[in-house]
């Protein structure tokens, strides 16, 4: 199948498919002329976040997924490879796949849940949590160079926004 770099990421995308770069800016429920949908701007956000974490991240030949899954289990160790899937946005193959990957380098650690020995419960090993720590100044860039021209209330206040945003659309409760 021949693909194409999107102009906007920098991510090979399937030739013919959509991409926030070729789609018209005005599409969506506004009316002609209103600009960009709220939803693809911040569609746009995510892939060139997206695009910059796969720009730190492909040296070490690990992906920005990857980087997620490990930063989820920072904040939430012990987790079940569906809670990690849902918290890292992939499906539970994905996931299956990178655990795989994860266990593999060292990174992370499958163990036997005490309270229920058929589920395996994954966590972050010492080499992963050192893993995030060399890279944390340099995602803690990214972030402020993503936020330049913003003053601190406004982050605050975008924060606590997009927390709003993503409750008011939470298809399940207690999702993180």
């Amino acid at each position: 199948m021949a693909a194409r770099r999107d102009q906007g990421t920098g991510t090979l995308v399937p030739d013919g498919e959509a991409t926030p770069a070729t789609m018209a800016p005005s599409q969506g429920a506004g009316p002609p002329g209103s600009g960009p949908t709220l939803l693809y701007v911040i569609k746009q956000v995510e892939l060139a976040a997206r695009a910059r974490l796969e720009d730190i991240f492909r040296p070490i030949g690990m992906t920005a997924l990857q980087y997620t899954a490990l930063t989820v289990l920072e904040r939430h160790s012990g987790i079940s490879s569906a809670q990690l899937a849902r918290n890292s946005f992939v499906t539970a193959q994905t996931m299956t796949d990178m655990i795989v990957a994860l266990e593999d380098r060292g990174l992370i650690e499958r163990h036997r849940d005490p309270a229920d020995g058929r589920r395996l419960l994954v966590v972050l090993t010492g080499s992963g949590g050192a893993l995030l720590d060399r890279y944390r100044d340099e995602v803690n860039r990214l972030e402020a160079r993503m936020l330049t021209g913003l003053p601190q209330d406004q982050v605050a206040e975008l924060r606590a926004t997009l927390g709003v945003c993503r409750a008011n659309l939470a298809d399940r409760p207690g999702r993180i």
